[in-house]
């Protein structure tokens, strides 16, 4: 199974949740919440998860094989980190920077105006 997307969405919050993740499966398969989580020596990733009836919280979805589960955790780490990096210090977790320049405009042609005037021929 290959991980084709990655989705970050950095959150800011006092404790040691980091970012939500969002994460695609072979272009066809989407798993949402997963979540980036700040330990004592590392980031790491948690599930998807409910809280049962019996108030323990179950995953909603998760990997099967430990190999599996290191590969996801390794890309989606990168990716957060990656993130975090490119991100300026003055942009809030979660929301893309403005655009701070004036758009281009390309300057009109000859036969273009911005505002045509009636030609003497015309009514």
């Amino acid at each position: 199974m290959e991980i084709t997307d990655v989705r970050v969405r950095r959150v800011d919050t006092q404790g040691k949740l980091r970012a939500y993740v969002t994460v695609t499966f072979d272009h066809c398969f989407v798993v949402h919440n997963v979540k980036v989580i700040e330990g004592s020596d590392r980031l790491f990733i948690a599930m998807p998860s409910r809280k049962t009836r019996s108030g323990e919280f179950k995953d909603v979805a998760h990997p099967i094989s430990s190999e599996f589960r290191n590969a996801l955790q390794e890309r989606i780490v990168r990716e957060y980190e990656a993130e975090a990096t490119a991100a300026r210090p003055e942009q809030e977790p979660g929301v893309a920077q403005a655009r701070t320049e004036e758009p281009q405009h390309d300057e009109p042609k000859d036969d273009e105006t911005e505002h045509d005037e009636p030609k003497d021929d015309e009514p």
